[in-house]
């Protein structure tokens, strides 16, 4: 059994962390809240951007532009990964890895990583995955532009041929307490197929037919137009990607924290009542052996 001073040592260690771990969960709940807005605050747009992409590729028949041809023969593939670079957030980076591997092992071609995070990056080569390239230490939150040298990179890989598709395995944000990984194919790109975006969340409103239908006037003209929208578009998916992750790992950085904070004070009750039961125990012990004394000197 501890003693009395070393439980109170272990007492003074856990609350200590449970300091620690109270303040990362109050920085997490309102980084989430953050991330949330932002995540929240391009849905209008990419609505918008894929109804005019579907009336686009509809009208140039739906292969004008390189990035919305698919492939006869696919012999490699790119997974763009999304992870955090940092931990302390649960089970969010081995969630997402978990199914960046399973899909790896199924794939039935070779798989190249292209990894956005420090932990996502770090696991693959450890378990021997070819990690093609990477990028850590994004700012947080995230601009369209910062996203700009990993959009560029999947993008001139595919149509140089170097890949046949590109996926992004990310984690998809539903509120505080749920987020699910998801992986999406990325490129080509197939805009009549809404199911298979990256961006199928926050798109799935929009009227495939109606707004492949619609009767819009543009200038410059239409392929023009393509050549414009679908990289931008690409760029938008990498983009929602990114912020549904950041969203998924602050939240989950939040519960890992409140719930260590949680354990902590449980524990720190428990360590409370076993030193006041050592100290009961002590005391006892010490009147007994005063009694004791004073019956001896007593005879």
């Amino acid at each position: 059994m501890a003693t009395e001073l070393e439980l109170r040592k272990r007492i003074r260690s856990v609350t200590n962390i449970s300091k620690v771990t109270n303040a990362l969960s109050a920085v997490s709940a309102s980084k989430a809240r953050r991330a949330e807005k932002a995540v929240r605050a391009t849905r209008d747009y990419a609505g918008k951007a894929f109804e005019i992409l579907n009336n686009l590729a509809s009208q140039e028949g739906g292969n004008a532009h390189p990035l919305l041809a698919s492939r006869n023969k696919i012999e490699r593939t790119a997974l763009l990964l999304i992870t955090g670079d940092r931990g302390l957030a649960g089970a969010y980076n081995s969630n997402v890895v978990r199914l960046a591997e399973n899909f790896v092992r199924a794939a039935e071609t070779d798989v190249d990583m292209v990894t956005i995070g420090r932990k996502g990056r770090d696991l693959m080569i450890r378990r021997g995955y070819n990690v093609d390239a990477s990028f850590v230490n994004l700012p947080s939150p995230p601009k369209i532009n910062d996203i700009l040298p990993v959009a560029r990179l999947v993008t001139d890989d595919y149509l140089s041929g170097k890949y046949d598709q590109v996926f992004v395995a990310y984690t998809d944000f539903v509120n505080l307490a749920k987020s699910i990984p998801s992986i999406r194919q990325l490129l080509p790109l197939k805009p009549l197929d809404l199911e298979g975006l990256a961006l199928n969340e926050y798109v799935r409103d929009t009227d495939v037919v109606a707004a492949s239908e619609a009767s819009y006037t543009y200038e410059p003209a239409p392929d023009q137009l393509l050549d414009i929208i679908v990289p931008r578009f690409t760029e938008l998916q990498i983009y929602q990607a990114l912020l549904e992750s950041i969203a998924s790992e602050e939240s989950a950085r939040f519960m890992a924290m409140q719930n260590a904070t949680d354990n902590a004070s449980a524990l720190v009750d428990a360590l409370t009542l076993e030193r006041n039961k050592v100290r009961q125990t002590n005391i006892t012990n010490e009147i007994l052996d005063i009694v004791g004394g004073a019956e001896a000197m007593a005879q």
